[in-house]
């Protein structure tokens, strides 16, 4: 009976440990190098996905780094989370920099007309298979993928206009690198922004659904894929922290 006893002691405080893995703040910091000679102007950048139903610790995040960018990966919401929480995490991330957006899947399964008009009135720019010059920042472009599983994903359109300058691509779904092979658009691309995996959120024994988030150097660029802020399905997390990145460009 001893045995029964300690077993469910255990498994009660595993998944109490996991729970609170979930509502960690983590804040993971990066230096990234896009060209061989030093940025005149280095780039700030403050990296956060896959939010899902979590509200973003408000006293946590003002006391994070001034920054250029807030860029978000996709998935700011899914089904059944209330648009007033949508609505204040959104000014959170306006109020903390020049604020850009890329839809998640779960960003497609709920009104997306309502979604669209809280971050519009947030003044977060939506980037669908569209790009933006990003102002004294040595000629770097910021573009964004439409959502892959939704095959809304246009990478022509996406890179038009774009001539000479260096991308960073922000996109929801890591599997952008296939999609970027055998194109011209890699040579240009220089750094790419992905969330959607959580890292495999619960990882046993170091094994999970997906591979943990991590940078990847490429041969033409750098990936770096996030485990998310929030979770999905499940509100726990074991193996694969939660996380915002501060990327420094320089």
């Amino acid at each position: 009976m001893k045995y029964l006893y300690a077993g469910i002691v255990f498994c009660i405080s595993m998944v109490l440990y996991m729970i609170k893995r979930a509502f960690e703040n983590n804040l993971v910091t990066h230096e990234i190098k896009l060209r061989e000679t030093p940025m005149y102007n280095p780039l700030k950048i403050l990296f956060i996905s896959d939010i899902h139903r979590r509200k973003i610790n408000a006293g946590w995040f003002s006391s994070l780094p001034e920054v250029d960018l807030v860029l978000i990966g996709g998935d700011i919401t899914e089904k059944g989370v209330p648009f007033e929480r949508v609505k204040r995490n959104a000014a959170l991330l306006s109020n903390a920099g020049e604020a850009y957006f890329v839809f998640g899947n779960n960003d497609e399964e709920i009104d997306k007309e309502q979604l669209i008009s809280i971050l519009k009135n947030e003044g977060i720019r939506i980037l669908e298979n569209d790009s933006a010059v990003l102002e004294n920042h040595n000629h770097i472009v910021l573009a964004g993928i439409g959502d892959i599983n939704y095959l809304k994903d246009d990478l022509d359109k996406t890179f038009s206009g774009i001539e000479h300058e260096e991308v960073i691509l922000l996109s929801h779904d890591p599997r952008v690198t296939g999609k970027l092979m055998h194109t011209p658009y890699q040579n240009q691309t220089k750094l790419i922004l992905c969330g959607h995996t959580h890292g495999g959120q619960i990882r046993i024994f170091g094994f999970g659904p997906y591979e943990k988030g991590r940078v990847i150097k490429h041969h033409h660029y750098t990936q770096l894929i996030s485990n998310g802020y929030g979770t999905t399905l499940l509100p726990m997390r074991l193996g694969a922290k939660s996380e915002v990145h501060l990327i420094h460009i320089c």
